[in-house]
């Protein structure tokens, strides 16, 4: 395609983890178009800049992509890079997702201070997480762990596990990995423990609805099982009307040429989990996120649903 005669502008929050998903776009795309310019635009979200606050606490509509998408609306940028796990399943009008990029590992981890893994911790361990997903899950084979409330960038949340002495952190593999801190994961948590959550380790770009310029631009950047995987885990979150503070986790993957969608819902303590598998058509991912969110509905999620809402509202 032809270049366009100006710089395409790409909007991003400033972490760094943030900042190594958007240079990572900015050199695929500078691969792939060398006669385009672009520029890189950095504005701090309101999840940003609230730092001392649970997610769960403060909602999660847009906690990470509204100013971007504000931005974008108004003409300032051209698109905006996510994580996928952090974009809403409902887009704000005018927005829509362009691509859907390569998965990166989806997995949870465990960077413990003593070196080993989940089962290797004391009892009683200390271990920070701001995931209401991660603490529900780990609960239920580690009842016994103290899972404290840590958020920030990932150095921040190092130094934070070595100023409140605790024995280890679960974060998200991808974030750990992209960074270069590979060497320090003393485990990853198998996803019949933990669940991701819906997009982990998937990077996303979003545009404006109707800007075909800039659509066939990012349209190359598309991986298509990654893309089918992380549609049919958000269907199963937008039919559950689920976000950052309630505990819902979902894994899609092909195999013999199905799509297995894999789906948690569970209490904050953890004690009641409902869990299960679909198997879908690939060329209908939402089909099998919504089906699969209906047969969690019917085996007791809807309850536990309510009841999360209704704590997290008093606190």
């Amino acid at each position: 395609m032809s270049a366009l005669q100006r710089p395409v502008v790409i909007g991003t929050r400033d972490s760094a983890l943030a900042l190594w998903q958007t240079h990572w776009v900015l050199e695929r795309l500078k691969e792939l178009y060398p006669e385009q310019a672009f520029e890189v635009k950095h504005i701090k979200t309101k999840g940003d800049k609230i730092l001392d606050v649970a997610l769960a606490k403060i909602g999660d509509k847009g906690l990470f992509t509204k100013e971007l998408e504000v931005a974008m609306l108004n003409g300032e940028i051209d698109m905006a890079v996510h994580s996928m796990k952090d974009l809403p399943t409902l887009l704000p009008e005018g927005c829509a997702i362009g691509a859907i990029c390569v998965r990166e590992d989806c997995r949870d981890i465990l960077i413990s201070r003593n070196g080993g893994g989940l089962e290797e911790l004391p009892r009683g361990a200390k271990v920070g997480t701001a995931s209401l997903r991660r603490k529900a899950q780990i609960w239920k084979v580690r009842p016994d762990l103290e899972l404290v409330d840590i958020r920030g960038n990932l150095q921040t949340r190092m130094r934070k596990m070595e100023e409140q002495n605790l024995d280890g952190l679960i974060l998200a593999a991808a974030g750990v990995k992209r960074l270069g801190w590979a060497e320090k994961i003393t485990e990853y948590i198998p996803v019949d423990m933990c669940l991701p959550a819906v997009g982990q380790g998937s990077v996303g770009i979003e545009i404006r609805e109707g800007d075909e310029a800039i659509g066939r631009l990012v349209a190359a950047l598309n991986h298509a099982e990654s893309a089918l995987c992380v549609r049919a885990e958000r269907a199963l979150l937008r039919t559950l009307e689920g976000g950052c503070q309630v505990p819902i986790g979902s894994l899609g993957r092909l195999s013999g040429g199905k799509l297995i969608v894999d789906g948690v819902v569970a209490s904050l303590d953890g004690r009641t989990i409902c869990r299960d598998r679909v198997e879908g058509d690939p060329a209908d991912p939402e089909e099998a996120g919504v089906r699969l969110a209906k047969k969690l509905l019917q085996q007791g999620a809807r309850e536990i649903l309510i009841q999360v809402r209704q704590e997290t509202d008093l606190r």
